[in-house]
């Protein structure tokens, strides 16, 4: 999962505006932005930034995004970053004292794309690494995200927070399967050429007198071959498979 891959660094218009908040170091935007990145992610938006952030470190830490970092938006305060959009969340960790829906980055994510896809535009506050999110910020806010998480140690360094929310926010429209095969330069084994390998692997079986046992042999000739189908072999495997058998029964004196 690491490195990057510069050849698909395009950027979606539908997503979440990113809204860092009082930012303080250029690394963490850096990384926000590779983040935002990995997720199709390109509205990036700083309120009140330290001085100085757009330097080396920024550059580095976002590890390619440069078109994230190039097209960086700052204000000076948040009721500016947020104008031109309709829903706005605010990813924090701590309780306040306020009446608004919380919901988890998985939830808020479909949240989001109910929205999007219903025309509005929406955003994601975040504050800063020295105090986070203020409650002037949030009361501006929809809705709070927040992640389910150690409640002793829930605290998240900024990069990590705008990866949770860009990564959710990705998969509501992906459509990976949860579990994939490459298969290479080979195909599945066809029912044909596993049955002729069984055949061939229960008369080597035969010959050395594994399954001499006559009222055994049917049920251990069915385990054998459950075994074999459960692997979901490849026609490279079967091969591979044939040629430990020839192997086992050429002569000793051959091998």
């Amino acid at each position: 999962m690491a490195g990057t891959d510069k050849s698909r660094a395009e950027v979606s218009d539908e997503g979440p505006a990113i809204i860092l908040v009082e930012p303080q170091m250029g690394e963490n935007i850096g990384m926000a932005a590779r983040a935002m990145l990995n997720a199709q992610l390109g509205d990036l938006r700083l309120v009140r930034p330290r001085d100085g952030w757009r330097n080396s470190k920024s550059k580095n830490a976002a590890s390619g995004a440069d078109v994230v970092i190039d097209g960086v938006q700052v204000f000076e305060n948040t009721v500016e970053a947020i104008a031109d959009l309709t829903r706005v969340y605010a990813a924090t960790a701590r309780p306040r004292d306020m009446i608004k829906p919380v919901l988890t980055p998985n939830s808020g994510a479909q949240d989001m794309r109910k929205a999007v896809v219903g025309g509005e535009k929406v955003g994601v506050l975040f504050g800063g690494e020295r105090a986070g999110l203020h409650n002037d910020d949030i009361s501006l806010a929809d809705t709070i995200l927040q992640a389910p998480l150690n409640p002793a140690f829930s605290s998240l360094n900024l990069g990590h927070a705008v990866l949770i929310v860009s990564y959710e926010w990705y998969q509501t429209a992906d459509y990976t399967p949860d579990m994939q095969l490459p298969e290479g330069r080979t195909n599945p084994a066809t029912k044909g050429e596993l049955v002729n390998f069984f055949e061939r692997l229960e008369a080597a079986l035969d010959v050395c007198g594994f399954l001499h046992v006559a009222e055994k042999r049917p049920i251990m000739v069915r385990n054998i071959r459950n075994i074999f189908q459960r692997a979901k072999l490849m026609e490279q495997e079967v091969r591979t498979l044939h040629g430990i058998v020839s192997c086992l029964t050429r002569p000793e004196s051959n091998r």
